[in-house]
């Protein structure tokens, strides 16, 4: 599905009337939206549009869901091959490509497993402990080595990109949805369970994402994780079609896996990952954040430096020169493009503790000036493995302590959007899980 598992023809925008995604985002995090149930059912209609590609009978979700394993795994051997052969990398071009993606999807990593949330009120349910199981696991039981939005956050904290630059408005749409899912589980179970069922397949996309991400220097633990957590044969793909066996009805299985179906299209609303990663243009992404930048600078140069007899405050007063302010910091001689950074008057600059413009551009900003002076340029490094950036978290202390009488719908509450992350979520997910004897006992 899009976001995350297949590419579509056609790409269903969500409306224009109401809230903005991102407003709306916001809003779901904090449980302020009063039209979300609303808004919810508009984007299922949307859905509706597009084609999918589920069995007619689910009683073949097996066999369907193993064929689609199977062909991921058919696909990534045939990359691998074609890269031992000497094919480029298929996504990231430089490591400022991989950090913009990182920050386009991270509205919706930041509320990874949202749709689930509804579930949790139902732990006296066994039918629903497979979801529950699901959404536990991607708050990493309360652990905050494996939560999964900390791992995230750690990452983006470690690349310098918490700070994200200003995002598209669709780049909110899938974690909206995925809010409001969580927040109206219960009026839309088929629909949930189908978003579910989509979401868990395991993509070409993560494997190919996880491969590339290490040779660019960054840690992608988070994706290899979610390729081994979501597997078929007893991961999260798994789980997801238990589910939708022990909800199906006898009576009336046929209506309720159209609505499953409904559920199941969600995720291709939206840009796919793939065409996401091919949108970024180092040029366009530099200039944008130049001209970001140039209202702020315009008063904060001395007038003795010029560029092409313009002194740098006469180059920032001016909408839209920035194309040619970096035409005349060539011809200055200041940027030797295609040539290693370090060559370039202006990468010492910006670059290193002492630099005269330390602090001016954020990392992103300094790994799009370094990429785009390289011109392809590509020192080779060294591949970072996933997981070589974690470090030892340790848990609050209150963790290990007992838990007083706890108010169910105090800790599910706690639990939600991306409040599990914090301290306080953390500890309300241990509580949760002693309080509904939900713990899986360790391997001894």
């Amino acid at each position: 599905m899009t976001v995350m598992t297949r590419k579509t023809g056609a790409v269903i925008p969500a409306s224009a009337t109401g809230p903005s995604l991102k407003e709306r985002y916001h809003k779901l995090l904090v449980s302020q939206d009063t039209t979300s149930k609303a808004w919810l059912s508009d984007q299922l209609a949307r859905a509706q549009r597009l084609p999918d590609d589920l069995p007619a009978d689910p009683a073949q979700l097996e066999a369907w869901s193993a064929g689609h394993a199977s062909q991921v795994a058919e696909a990534y051997a045939s990359y691998l091959e074609q890269r031992r052969q000497g094919a480029p990398r298929r996504y990231f071009a430089n490591r400022a490509q991989a950090l913009w993606f990182l920050q386009q999807v991270a509205p919706t990593k930041a509320v990874d497993g949202a749709w689930l949330h509804s579930t949790l009120r139902h732990w006296g349910d066994p039918r629903y402990h497979g979801l529950i199981r699901t959404y536990l696991e991607e708050l990493g039981g309360g652990d905050p080595r494996c939560n999964h939005v900390l791992i995230y956050q750690r990452l983006l904290s470690r690349l310098g990109c918490l700070g994200l630059t200003e995002l598209d408005d669709q780049r909110y749409l899938q974690g909206a949805l995925q809010l409001a899912l969580g927040r109206h589980g219960d009026d839309f179970l088929p629909e949930l369970i189908g978003y579910n069922l989509g979401y868990e397949q395991p993509p070409l996309h993560l494997l190919i994402t996880t491969y590339e991400l290490a040779e660019v220097g960054i840690d992608g633990h988070y994706f290899q994780l979610h390729v081994t957590i979501d597997n078929a044969a007893s991961g999260h793909a798994h789980l997801s079609i238990q589910a939708l066996r022990q909800f199906c009805p006898v009576d009336d299985a046929g209506q309720f896996y159209q609505r499953v179906r409904s559920g199941y299209r969600l995720n291709d609303l939206g840009l796919d990952t793939p065409s996401l990663i091919s949108s970024f243009f180092l040029e366009s992404e530099l200039l944008s954040a130049l001209e970001r930048k140039r209202n702020f600078g315009q008063f904060m140069h001395s007038d003795h430096c010029r560029l092409q007899k313009r002194t740098v405050n006469q180059w920032l007063a001016e909408p839209g020169a920035m194309p040619a302010f970096l035409q005349a910091l060539q011809a200055q001689g200041w940027i030797r493009r295609g040539e290693a950074p370090a060559n370039s008057r202006w990468w010492g600059l910006i670059d290193g503790p002492s630099a005269p413009m330390y602090g001016v551009f954020t990392a992103y900003e300094k790994q799009l000036w370094h990429d785009w002076i390289a011109a392809g340029l590509q020192a080779r490094g060294r591949r970072v493995l996933p997981g070589s950036w974690e470090v030892q978290v340790e848990s609050d202390d209150t963790l290990a302590t007992p838990a007083p009488d706890a108010d169910i719908q105090t800790l599910i509450d706690t639990m939600s959007g991306n409040r599990h992350a914090t301290p306080e979520g953390l500890l309300a997910t241990r509580r949760y899980l002693r309080a509904t004897g939900l713990n899986q006992e360790v391997t001894r």
